[in-house]
Protein backbone atom coordinates (compact mmCIF):
# COMPACT_ATOMS: atom_id res chain seq x y z
CA UNK A 1 0.00 0.00 0.00
CA UNK A 2 1.24 3.22 -0.73
CA UNK A 3 2.67 4.80 2.38
CA UNK A 4 4.36 8.73 1.87
CA UNK A 5 7.12 10.05 4.13
CA UNK A 6 6.54 14.21 4.29
CA UNK A 7 6.91 14.42 8.11
CA UNK A 8 7.74 12.56 10.72
CA UNK A 9 4.35 12.55 12.01
CA UNK A 10 3.79 10.18 8.78
CA UNK A 11 4.87 7.21 10.94
CA UNK A 12 3.63 6.11 14.03
CA UNK A 13 5.63 5.64 17.74
CA UNK A 14 5.91 1.48 16.54
CA UNK A 15 6.97 2.52 13.06
CA UNK A 16 9.69 4.78 14.02
CA UNK A 17 11.19 1.92 16.55
CA UNK A 18 11.09 -0.67 13.99
CA UNK A 19 12.75 1.73 11.49
CA UNK A 20 15.15 2.24 14.09
CA UNK A 21 16.06 -1.03 14.49
CA UNK A 22 16.40 -2.01 10.82
CA UNK A 23 18.95 0.76 10.45
CA UNK A 24 20.66 -0.79 13.12
CA UNK A 25 20.32 -4.49 11.71
CA UNK A 26 21.56 -2.54 7.92
CA UNK A 27 24.48 -0.81 9.19
CA UNK A 28 26.10 -3.99 10.41
CA UNK A 29 25.09 -5.63 7.56
CA UNK A 30 27.03 -3.16 5.79
CA UNK A 31 30.03 -2.90 7.93
CA UNK A 32 30.47 -6.90 7.84
CA UNK A 33 30.59 -6.76 4.00
CA UNK A 34 27.18 -8.69 3.78
CA UNK A 35 25.04 -8.22 0.60
CA UNK A 36 21.70 -6.78 1.59
CA UNK A 37 19.86 -6.47 -1.53
CA UNK A 38 16.24 -6.17 -0.11
CA UNK A 39 15.60 -4.21 -3.38
CA UNK A 40 16.90 -5.50 -6.15
CA UNK A 41 15.12 -4.83 -9.63
CA UNK A 42 13.25 -1.84 -7.60
CA UNK A 43 14.20 2.28 -8.71
CA UNK A 44 14.12 5.30 -6.63
CA UNK A 45 13.74 8.50 -8.32
CA UNK A 46 15.56 11.72 -6.92
CA UNK A 47 14.22 15.14 -7.95
CA UNK A 48 16.57 17.76 -6.53
CA UNK A 49 15.59 21.39 -6.50
CA UNK A 50 18.09 22.60 -4.09
CA UNK A 51 21.88 21.29 -3.85
CA UNK A 52 22.56 18.47 -1.90
CA UNK A 53 25.63 16.32 -0.63
CA UNK A 54 24.25 13.98 2.20
CA UNK A 55 20.62 13.90 1.06
CA UNK A 56 21.91 12.80 -2.77
CA UNK A 57 24.65 10.40 -1.44
CA UNK A 58 23.01 8.36 0.90
CA UNK A 59 20.10 8.34 -1.30
CA UNK A 60 22.07 6.98 -4.07
CA UNK A 61 24.34 4.52 -1.96
CA UNK A 62 21.91 3.37 -0.20
CA UNK A 63 19.48 1.83 -3.13
CA UNK A 64 22.86 0.82 -4.81
CA UNK A 65 23.75 -1.21 -1.25
CA UNK A 66 20.20 -2.37 -1.46
CA UNK A 67 20.30 -3.69 -5.15
CA UNK A 68 18.31 -0.73 -6.39
CA UNK A 69 18.76 2.07 -8.54
CA UNK A 70 18.73 5.70 -7.89
CA UNK A 71 17.69 8.18 -10.73
CA UNK A 72 18.95 11.85 -10.38
CA UNK A 73 16.50 14.28 -11.63
CA UNK A 74 17.66 18.26 -11.84
CA UNK A 75 14.26 20.23 -12.82
CA UNK A 76 16.45 22.41 -15.26
CA UNK A 77 17.49 19.63 -17.12
CA UNK A 78 14.07 17.99 -17.09
CA UNK A 79 10.13 19.41 -18.46
CA UNK A 80 9.44 20.74 -14.49
CA UNK A 81 12.25 23.42 -15.39
CA UNK A 82 10.22 24.34 -18.67
CA UNK A 83 6.32 24.39 -16.82
CA UNK A 84 5.15 21.07 -16.94
CA UNK A 85 2.44 20.96 -14.02
CA UNK A 86 4.00 19.01 -10.80
CA UNK A 87 0.79 16.91 -11.01
CA UNK A 88 1.78 15.38 -14.72
CA UNK A 89 5.28 14.67 -13.59
CA UNK A 90 4.09 13.02 -10.84
CA UNK A 91 1.77 10.46 -12.34
CA UNK A 92 4.03 9.66 -14.74
CA UNK A 93 7.13 9.26 -13.39
CA UNK A 94 5.18 6.92 -10.71
CA UNK A 95 4.80 4.50 -13.81
CA UNK A 96 8.68 4.35 -13.89
CA UNK A 97 9.74 4.09 -10.70
CA UNK A 98 8.70 2.27 -7.52
CA UNK A 99 9.27 5.55 -5.08
CA UNK A 100 10.38 8.76 -5.29
CA UNK A 101 12.30 11.48 -2.67
CA UNK A 102 12.13 14.99 -3.75
CA UNK A 103 13.81 17.96 -2.22
CA UNK A 104 12.28 21.28 -2.91
CA UNK A 105 11.93 25.10 -1.91
CA UNK A 106 8.48 24.88 -0.55
CA UNK A 107 6.74 22.19 1.19
CA UNK A 108 3.82 22.23 -0.88
CA UNK A 109 5.59 21.54 -3.67
CA UNK A 110 6.22 17.92 -1.96
CA UNK A 111 2.70 17.81 -1.12
CA UNK A 112 0.88 17.95 -4.64
CA UNK A 113 3.64 15.45 -6.07
CA UNK A 114 2.55 12.94 -3.33
CA UNK A 115 -1.16 13.45 -4.27
CA UNK A 116 -0.71 12.75 -7.33
CA UNK A 117 1.73 10.27 -7.47
CA UNK A 118 0.74 6.46 -7.08
CA UNK A 119 4.13 5.08 -5.39
CA UNK A 120 5.78 6.64 -2.18
CA UNK A 121 6.97 10.14 -1.91
CA UNK A 122 9.54 11.04 0.48
CA UNK A 123 10.32 14.57 1.96
CA UNK A 124 14.21 14.81 1.21
CA UNK A 125 13.65 18.44 2.67
CA UNK A 126 11.81 21.08 2.13
CA UNK A 127 11.42 24.79 3.88
CA UNK A 128 9.06 23.45 6.64
CA UNK A 129 10.25 19.83 7.40
CA UNK A 130 13.58 17.51 7.29
CA UNK A 131 12.39 14.14 8.62
CA UNK A 132 14.64 11.94 6.83
CA UNK A 133 17.55 14.12 8.99
CA UNK A 134 15.74 13.98 12.24
CA UNK A 135 15.04 10.01 11.57
CA UNK A 136 19.08 9.18 11.52
CA UNK A 137 19.39 11.93 14.62
CA UNK A 138 17.01 9.63 16.42
CA UNK A 139 19.31 5.92 15.49
CA UNK A 140 22.16 7.93 16.67
CA UNK A 141 20.81 8.95 19.60
CA UNK A 142 19.51 5.07 20.06
CA UNK A 143 23.25 4.55 19.75
CA UNK A 144 23.91 5.99 22.78
CA UNK A 145 21.11 6.29 25.47
CA UNK A 146 18.70 2.73 26.43
CA UNK A 147 15.68 5.28 26.49
CA UNK A 148 15.08 8.30 25.07
CA UNK A 149 12.27 9.36 27.13
CA UNK A 150 14.54 10.82 29.67
CA UNK A 151 16.75 12.76 27.19
CA UNK A 152 16.40 16.54 26.76
CA UNK A 153 17.66 18.06 23.59
CA UNK A 154 18.29 21.49 23.78
CA UNK A 155 17.68 23.39 19.83
CA UNK A 156 20.05 26.62 20.02
CA UNK A 157 19.35 28.88 17.05
CA UNK A 158 16.91 29.27 14.06
CA UNK A 159 14.34 27.70 14.67
CA UNK A 160 14.20 26.00 11.12
CA UNK A 161 12.79 23.03 9.27
CA UNK A 162 14.80 20.55 11.08
CA UNK A 163 13.62 22.22 14.39
CA UNK A 164 10.16 22.30 13.29
CA UNK A 165 10.69 18.23 12.70
CA UNK A 166 12.66 18.07 16.47
CA UNK A 167 9.59 19.38 17.39
CA UNK A 168 7.42 17.45 15.84
CA UNK A 169 9.28 13.97 16.84
CA UNK A 170 8.89 15.03 20.01
CA UNK A 171 5.18 13.07 20.68
CA UNK A 172 6.95 9.51 19.33
CA UNK A 173 10.09 9.48 21.48
CA UNK A 174 9.16 11.17 24.36
CA UNK A 175 11.99 13.51 24.12
CA UNK A 176 11.69 17.27 25.99
CA UNK A 177 12.52 20.09 23.49
CA UNK A 178 14.08 23.02 24.86
CA UNK A 179 14.45 25.79 21.82
CA UNK A 180 16.15 29.03 22.49
CA UNK A 181 16.15 31.62 19.23
CA UNK A 182 15.47 35.35 19.06
CA UNK A 183 12.35 37.01 18.33
CA UNK A 184 11.67 36.32 14.71
CA UNK A 185 13.86 33.17 14.43
CA UNK A 186 11.09 30.40 16.39
CA UNK A 187 9.48 28.07 15.08
CA UNK A 188 6.44 27.78 13.95
CA UNK A 189 3.20 28.42 16.72
CA UNK A 190 1.40 25.68 14.52
CA UNK A 191 3.93 22.78 14.52
CA UNK A 192 4.29 23.79 18.54
CA UNK A 193 0.81 23.63 18.95
CA UNK A 194 0.24 20.23 17.02
CA UNK A 195 3.24 18.63 19.23
CA UNK A 196 2.01 19.60 22.13
CA UNK A 197 -1.33 18.59 21.28
CA UNK A 198 0.05 15.40 20.79
CA UNK A 199 1.94 14.93 23.77
CA UNK A 200 5.21 16.38 23.25
CA UNK A 201 7.11 18.13 25.83
CA UNK A 202 8.06 21.17 24.56
CA UNK A 203 9.66 24.69 25.60
CA UNK A 204 10.76 28.08 23.72
CA UNK A 205 12.82 30.55 25.29
CA UNK A 206 15.43 33.33 24.84
CA UNK A 207 18.25 32.72 26.79
CA UNK A 208 20.40 29.71 25.08
CA UNK A 209 22.01 29.14 28.70
CA UNK A 210 18.19 28.73 30.11
CA UNK A 211 17.87 25.76 27.34
CA UNK A 212 20.83 24.11 27.40
CA UNK A 213 20.53 23.68 31.69
CA UNK A 214 20.30 20.08 32.46
CA UNK A 215 20.61 19.19 28.61
CA UNK A 216 21.94 16.01 27.49
CA UNK A 217 21.90 16.83 23.69
CA UNK A 218 22.93 20.64 22.24
CA UNK A 219 21.70 20.68 18.76
CA UNK A 220 22.32 23.75 15.92
CA UNK A 221 22.10 23.96 12.39
CA UNK A 222 23.63 27.06 10.17
CA UNK A 223 21.61 30.62 10.39
CA UNK A 224 21.86 31.31 6.53
CA UNK A 225 19.65 28.29 4.76
CA UNK A 226 19.06 28.23 0.68
CA UNK A 227 16.80 30.63 -0.27
CA UNK A 228 17.94 33.01 2.67
CA UNK A 229 20.62 34.06 1.22
CA UNK A 230 19.76 37.92 1.00
CA UNK A 231 18.79 37.86 4.40
CA UNK A 232 22.20 37.09 5.42
CA UNK A 233 23.57 40.05 7.51
CA UNK A 234 20.28 40.58 9.38
CA UNK A 235 19.85 36.71 10.34
CA UNK A 236 24.34 36.55 11.91
CA UNK A 237 22.93 39.75 13.75
CA UNK A 238 19.97 38.81 15.26
CA UNK A 239 21.53 35.19 15.82
CA UNK A 240 24.90 36.19 16.60
CA UNK A 241 24.34 35.22 20.54
CA UNK A 242 23.15 31.72 19.38
CA UNK A 243 26.45 30.20 19.20
CA UNK A 244 27.03 26.80 20.93
CA UNK A 245 30.53 27.43 21.83
CA UNK A 246 32.74 25.79 24.74
CA UNK A 247 31.04 28.08 27.38
CA UNK A 248 27.75 27.14 26.48
CA UNK A 249 28.47 23.64 26.95
CA UNK A 250 29.98 23.97 30.14
CA UNK A 251 26.61 25.18 30.92
CA UNK A 252 24.39 21.82 30.01
CA UNK A 253 25.06 18.02 31.25
CA UNK A 254 28.78 17.17 31.68
CA UNK A 255 28.68 14.23 29.17
CA UNK A 256 26.07 16.66 26.88
CA UNK A 257 26.51 15.45 23.40
CA UNK A 258 26.14 17.65 20.08
CA UNK A 259 24.56 17.53 17.03
CA UNK A 260 24.65 19.38 13.93
CA UNK A 261 23.05 17.93 10.40
CA UNK A 262 25.97 19.99 8.36
CA UNK A 263 26.73 22.07 6.50
CA UNK A 264 28.54 23.63 9.37
CA UNK A 265 29.84 27.44 9.27
CA UNK A 266 32.71 27.13 12.13
CA UNK A 267 32.67 30.29 14.22
CA UNK A 268 28.85 31.35 13.39
CA UNK A 269 26.17 28.53 14.41
CA UNK A 270 29.03 26.38 16.61
CA UNK A 271 32.86 26.57 17.15
CA UNK A 272 35.62 24.53 16.16
CA UNK A 273 36.24 23.19 19.20
CA UNK A 274 33.23 22.16 19.66
CA UNK A 275 32.19 20.91 16.27
CA UNK A 276 35.89 18.96 16.37
CA UNK A 277 35.59 18.09 19.84
CA UNK A 278 35.49 14.75 21.86
CA UNK A 279 31.59 15.49 22.59
CA UNK A 280 30.54 15.86 19.24
CA UNK A 281 28.85 13.56 17.20
CA UNK A 282 28.49 15.15 14.08
CA UNK A 283 29.86 12.87 11.84
CA UNK A 284 28.13 9.70 13.16
CA UNK A 285 24.46 11.90 12.60
CA UNK A 286 25.84 11.99 8.93
CA UNK A 287 27.12 8.16 8.24
CA UNK A 288 23.70 7.07 9.87
CA UNK A 289 21.33 8.96 7.24
CA UNK A 290 22.29 6.44 4.98
CA UNK A 291 21.56 3.29 7.03
CA UNK A 292 18.08 4.87 8.37
CA UNK A 293 17.14 6.13 4.80
CA UNK A 294 17.91 2.56 4.00
CA UNK A 295 15.94 1.19 6.21
CA UNK A 296 12.98 3.55 5.25
CA UNK A 297 13.00 2.96 1.58
CA UNK A 298 12.79 -0.80 2.40
CA UNK A 299 9.85 -0.46 4.19
CA UNK A 300 7.96 1.86 2.00
CA UNK A 301 9.15 -0.32 -1.43
CA UNK A 302 9.06 -4.05 0.25
CA UNK A 303 6.86 -3.58 2.95
CA UNK A 304 9.87 -3.72 5.46
CA UNK A 305 12.57 -6.41 6.20
CA UNK A 306 12.90 -10.14 5.72
CA UNK A 307 13.39 -11.97 8.90
CA UNK A 308 17.36 -12.30 10.08
CA UNK A 309 18.71 -15.56 9.22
Amino acid sequence: MKKDFLSITDIDEYELESIVADAVRLKRLKSAGTSHEFLRGKSLGMIFEKASTRTRASFEVGMTDLGGHALFLNPQDTQLGRGEEIRDTARVLARYVDAVMIRAYAHATIEEFARYSTVPVINGLSDSLHPCQVLADIMTLHERFDDLHDVRLAWIGDGNNVCNTWILSSALTGMEIAVASPPGYRPADAVVEQARAAGGKISIVTDPAKAVRDADVLYTDIWVSMGDEQERAERLRALKDYTIDSRLLEQSSPDALVMHCLPAHRGEEIAEEVLEGPQSIVWDQAENRLHAQKALLVRLIAGGMPPAE
